[in-house]
């Protein structure tokens, strides 16, 4: 929650991260207490009979197309001073076929673009799906500013549209190149229609625009003497490139390794936003499984009830990070069109709080409507920053099959920077059951990370992972942490276990959460939390 995180544990490697094992070994450690003895576990794969042959699935076949091998953008390329090009396109997501507009600006006499989808594609990790040749340079205007919420927003003017006709549904990222060569990316979703049936990928894109810096204010802090304010935005705008990642913003740190991971697998998926979600009624509809990637923490309030109607319905839920749902956001207009401004007052007065207060802009734990994460997620946002050794509670577990562990095997540096953990609080789900309890120092402060799965009357399970290393130890971008291989490995094999299982439909039908949550309920309270 500081104006920022070491992004769980540093930016990800531009490049597709390794998700294959390599070679290391885990760190038995005592456990600090046994965990109830857990009934007999039903095994995780399941035989499909040999006269029920499943259909090839889109994902298989996207995935069989050449992937590209030049996508990524280097740091002479990304960094370079003369030319430097950026953009940003005027929706944050389309349905395929719907033509996007792409703005750009740059000191170079010219730029061209190409589109490429993220996925797997035998490793390459993306693929060319569309290009234009030179367009005229032009630099586009300074940024613009409104002082009453000290929103910045890039008034440029379209520089073309981009056409997304047999383009399949998927993360986009639009490279842009400039005559000089400088470069930068652009994302865009290309979301699918439906998501019966399928395993829904979302992009947290109000929590990437929340952690924007671009034009100098995003949702946590302001320059000192820009404008004469010192304070953050009230408001983030979608109207301007991201200033991370050569323009990709949080992508490569929380969504890439697990797109790719599952696109890998095969799966029937269908890929969404956060505000697709918050602005399409019942587009959750029949969803087998929705998976939110490593930094899901702003939220409207129509994602959250869309979320729960979904678990309540059957859909499994699994929340890859930690400090997801803290946040209260709302969504409004821009000149570009509706839902292009990600409203955030946090600890200000929100002035909504007068006519709607059930929108009112603070934490979701927070008067005046009090909606805690831990009754959606299972745990609550503990701390930042933390750091310490995952520790693994109960082997058996059904998601843990097959990765060798055993009780109180540990992990170092896969818990932290932001961590989660289980209180006993009301409106927490149960049966609920803790599968990882890791003893680790916050702000100088002894607390626990938690790994927790419940499941419902509905038959949906909802892992949360409460660590915000999990996406980059997938990936393998996070040793410098102390994350080693074999954490990979079993970051890997678990996320290989939930994702195939939960695209399966409701798992808590054939694995009912053990409910051992009494035997931690008397750790002290800390409150750690602070921050904005």
């Amino acid at each position: 929650m500081s104006a920022r995180r070491a992004r769980a544990g540093g930016l990800l490697a531009l490049g597709l991260a390794a998700l294959v094992a390599v070679s290391g070994c885990a760190t038995p450690a005592p456990p600090r207490q046994a965990p109830p003895a857990p009934a007999q576990r039903m095994a995780v794969r399941q035989h499909t009979p040999a006269d029920r042959v499943p259909p090839v699935q889109p994902t298989v076949v996207e995935n069989s197309r050449p992937g590209a091998r030049d996508w990524r953008i280097s740091a002479a390329s990304g960094e370079r001073r003369v030319g430097a090009v950026s953009g940003y396109t005027d929706r944050v997501s389309v349905l395929p076929g719907t033509p996007v507009g792409l703005y750009v600006s740059t000191s170079a006499s010219s730029w061209s673009a190409i589109a490429y989808r993220m996925g797997w594609y035998a490793g390459r990790g993306a693929r060319r799906v569309w290009s234009v040749g030179p367009q005229p340079g032009r630099v586009q205007p300074a940024a613009a500013f409104d002082p009453s919420t000290r929103t910045v927003w890039a008034p440029w003017t379209r520089s073309l549209l981009v056409p997304t006709a047999g383009w399949p549904a998927g993360q986009y990222l639009i490279r842009l190149t400039s005559s000089t060569g400088a470069q930068s990316y652009v994302p865009l979703l290309v979301r699918s229609a439906s998501t019966a049936g399928r395993l829904v990928l979302v992009a947290a894109t109000m929590t990437w625009q929340a952690y924007n810096p671009w034009g100098g204010f995003d949702l946590y802090r302001g320059p000192g003497a820009h404008h004469g304010f010192s304070t953050r935005s009230l408001a983030v705008s979608f109207d301007r490139p991201y200033a991370q990642s050569y323009g990709a913003g949080l992508f490569f740190d929380y969504l890439q390794p697990v797109l790719a991971q599952a696109e890998r697998l095969g799966l029937s998926l269908a890929y969404e936003t956060d505000v697709d979600i918050s602005t399409v009624p019942g587009l959750l509809a029949g969803a087998r499984a929705v998976v939110f990637d490593g930094h899901a923490e702003y939220w409207t309030q129509p994602l959250r009830e869309a979320t729960l109607n979904a678990r309540d319905t059957g859909t499994n839920l699994a929340f890859l990070g930690a400090n997801t749902e803290y946040w209260r956001v709302r969504l409004a207009g821009s000149a570009l069109g509706p839902d292009r401004l990600v409203v955030g007052y946090k600890y200000a007065v929100d002035p909504i709080v007068r006519t709607d207060p059930q929108l009112a802009t603070t934490r979701f734990r927070d008067p005046p409507n009090p909606q805690p994460e831990n009754t959606l997620v299972g745990l609550r946002y503990e701390c930042f920053p933390a750091e310490g050794a995952y520790r693994v509670l109960d082997p058996t577990f059904w998601l843990f099959a097959g990765t060798g562990v055993s009780q109180g095997t540990s992990f170092a540096g896969l818990a932290g920077p932001e961590i989660d953990r289980y209180y006993p609080l009301p409106g927490t789900p149960h049966p609920i059951e803790l599968v990882a309890d890791s003893p680790l120092t916050c702000r100088g402060v002894g607390t626990w990370q938690d790994s927790a799965y419940y499941t419902t009357p509905s038959g949906a399970g909802v892992l949360a992972v409460g660590t915000m290393r999990w996406v980059c130890a997938l990936a393998g971008s996070c040793r410098q942490y102390g994350v080693t291989p074999a954490a990979t490995r079993f970051v890997t094999t678990v996320t290989d276990n939930l994702l195939t299982a939960f695209a399966a439909g409701p798992v808590g039908r054939a694995h009912p959460a053990l409910d051992n949550s009494a035997a931690y309920a008397d750790r002290p309270v800390l409150n750690l939390t602070g921050g904005s």
